[in-house]
Order: C-alpha cells, then structure tokens, then sequence
C-alpha cells in the first residue's frame, strides 16, 4: 500500500465511507434495515446518512428480517440496488428462506433471466460480551450455499471498497462485518486493494501459512511477529471472500511454506477452517510436511463472562502454540 495515497479513519467510518460513496454513485442504491436511519444504525455505521439521503434512501424497517430482506430482494429485482443491514448474523435466521431459497437461487431458477443484485451487510463475531445471541461466526453457513458469495472485510481499506465492488456483482453477495473491528483505526487507500474474490498475502513468509479472515486476521498478523521472534517465518493470508474461497492463492501459499493453521472464529465441526483444510488435503498434500491444523472457537454457546468469552475464541497465544506444534521435528 502507498501511504502517500492513505488516510486515516476507524473501520467504522471506513464502512460508512463505502455506503457513502455507493449512494452517490448510483441512485438506484439505498440502505435498509432496522434503525439505520434515525438511530444511526446499531453500531453507529449509518449515523448522518438519514441527515444527508433522506428516508426514501435511508429507511428504517420494521423489527422483521424475513420482511425487509425480502422488500430487498423485491427492489433487487426491479432494477434496483438494495444495501440490507442485518443488525447481528443471528438475525439473519429469521431470513434464511429469502437469502437461501429466493435470492440464491433466482439466477438459476430461471434459466438466467433474473438476477438478484442485493447485498446484506451483517455484523458477527465476539468479543464485546454479547453473549450466545449475539456472537455469532456464521460466515461457513453462508459459504456452504451456491448462488451466494460472501465476503468479509479484515482490513480499512476492504472495509471502504468492498461494498462497492459487492454492488457491481450481478449475484446476491453477504457481508459480514466482526464487530471487534469497529473501534479500530488504520489506514484506508485511494482505491481497491484487488478485486473483492482475491485472497492477499499480508506478511510474507516461509515456513508455515497462517490462514485467516475478518477479525481474526489481526490476531495471525501478532502471532505471526511473535513467532518471527522465536525464528519462526509466517506467511499469512488474507481470504477475504469466503465463497468462492480464492484456491489457488491458498495452495500456492501452501506450495512454498509446506505447513498450513487456519483460523476461524467460527465452531470447528462443520467450520470454514474444516473446507480449507481438506482442500489443501485434496489439492496439495504433496506439498506437505505436516498436518494441517485449525485454530477455532470452543464448541460451546459464546459464554457472556469476559474471561470465559476470551477463553472460548482464538487468540494470539493459542495460534503461536498452534504453529509451535507444527514446526516440531521441522
């Protein structure tokens, strides 16, 4: 990235800079959801735009998912481009029809007559002690569905251009937005870092790749300099879209460090983490020396307990032990 093409701003005003600059690109753009407008939205992403945009581009829905989720897809269909904020991603249960049996599968349904240009921004992931209602990593659910992309944003800069490269897509695509990100500051580029289905390599390295996405990337990121101290060089990936996952990004990652950690806010059985590992298996087992191996959540309710809540989701310190373990008998 060129600093000197940079600014500065939290990952909260970089998603609003990216909403921003999709309702002026094109008029035909608007954002929906609960208390987006008057409210500002639930984690204040939205807050001004109702000021700015008006209630006919701003609009405040009704305490009904599979509603509003719907009307988006609706508007979809007509020519328009409806931006849907789930408040939380286990609200997005109340839609699973609409998303899973409507908007993914139009497109096929009729013989590619129809498209279903919608985006549904949802937040996810713990770590502000919202407890098992609200602390969800649900991205795997959404992956695991054709007709759908989904694509999660770890950095500023993807924060502010993924909403508009989601926009340009002709399919339904999923946002999910970690919550722990919000309050962060960092630098956001002039434009897109690569198209919205490119993985990126984040720290270069040669003898393990760390695999993450959303949240979690900044974790890999610390770990990775952690294990730098301790000699050990760790190349971490940035999947970014999580469906289609970018393989060859990851195999060829894998084809120069020949060890592999995913990590993965979310539970491992049935995880993300579990289709990545056994696409390396699949496609790259050659290039291995030792197993793969996944850093997840605890198959547990995300306790509300600070403590209990930090003990159940990935941290440094558990990824550094991760790696430790693969390196052995290198």
């Amino acid at each position: 990235m060129n600093t000197a093409d940079t600014r500065t701003m939290t990952y909260r005003e970089a998603l609003r800079a990216g909403i921003e600059a999709a309702l002026d690109a094109d008029p035909r753009t608007f954002l929906m959801g609960e208390d987006v407008g008057r409210y500002g939205g639930c984690y204040a992403v939205s807050k001004g735009l109702l000021e700015t945009y008006g209630e006919s581009r701003i609009i405040d829905t009704p305490l009904c998912e599979s509603g509003f989720v719907g009307v988006g897809i609706g508007a979809a269909l007509g020519g328009m481009r409806p931006v849907v904020e789930v408040m939380t991603v286990n609200f997005s249960l109340l839609a699973m029809d609409q998303i899973v049996n409507t908007a993914a599968t139009l497109r096929h349904m009729s013989g590619g007559q129809f498209n279903v240009p919608i985006v549904v921004r949802m937040a996810c992931g713990a770590g502000k002690q919202l407890a098992a209602q609200h602390s969800h990593s649900w991205e795997n659910l959404y992956a695991h569905i054709p007709g759908l992309k989904v694509i999660s944003p770890a950095t500023h800069t993807d924060a502010r251009f993924m909403l508009e490269q989601a926009l340009a897509d002709p399919d339904p695509v999923i946002i999910f937005e970690h919550v722990m990100l919000l309050n962060e500051s960092g630098e956001v580029a002039d434009q897109a870092e690569a198209p919205m289905e490119k993985a990126l390599i984040r720290r270069p390295g040669q003898d393990v790749s760390l695999m993450a996405y959303g949240g979690n990337l900044h974790k890999a990121l610390a770990a990775a300099g952690q294990l730098a101290e301790a000699g050990i060089s760790a190349e971490v990936i940035d999947l970014r879209c999580l469906r289609p996952l970018d393989k060859a990004t990851l195999l060829a990652s894998v084809a120069r460090t020949h060890r592999a950690v995913i990590v993965d806010e979310g539970w491992q059985t049935g995880s993300l983490a579990g289709e990545i590992s056994a696409i390396i298996m699949e496609e790259g087992f050659w290039h291995l020396d030792a197993p793969v191996k996944r850093v997840c959540t605890a198959e547990v309710p995300i306790p509300y307990p600070a403590h209990l809540e930090q003990a159940a989701i990935p941290q440094v310190e558990t990824i550094v032990a991760m790696v430790k373990a693969v390196m052995e008998g290198r």
